[in-house]
């Protein structure tokens, strides 16, 4: 049985989270949506979803902390960051903390879609579902 392509959206502004919720849903994904860090982790309490992108300014918990806290409980799932601006220090931040990659708004819609293609490319080469960790 083929499992839902799960991808979670944490992002602060209204708008932008509606848009990547319509565009991801119309192309196939099941998407999951929130506005903060605090209510991404209750959503990955109760589902596996292993295709996150996180912007890096929320209220609250950040996006580089959220990537930190979400990391502890699974390192496989790939991970990419959304942000306004971005340097050296960030980028070298993003990684550490375990950001596959990241994504400098505004950002074409058609490089995220093919980056969460490419991220459930490399978790079917994984085989993840054989270790029941989706």
């Amino acid at each position: 049985m083929k499992k839902e392509k799960k991808i979670l959206f944490v992002e602060d502004e209204e708008a932008i989270l509606h848009m990547l919720e319509r565009a991801f849903s119309k192309a196939g994904y099941v998407v999951r949506v929130a506005k903060n860090a605090e209510k991404a982790i209750e959503i990955l309490r109760q589902e596996s979803i292993m295709v996150m992108f996180f912007d890096l300014h929320l209220p609250g918990k950040n996006g580089m902390e959220l990537c930190e806290e979400v990391r502890k409980q699974n390192s496989v799932a790939v991970i990419y960051a959304l942000t306004g601006h971005v340097d050296l220090y960030s980028l070298l931040d993003c990684r550490k903390v375990g950001f596959e990659d990241f994504f400098t708004k505004p950002v074409n819609l058609d490089v995220l879609l093919e980056a969460a293609r490419h991220a459930f490319e490399k978790i079917a080469r994984w085989n993840v579902e054989d270790f029941d960790l989706m």
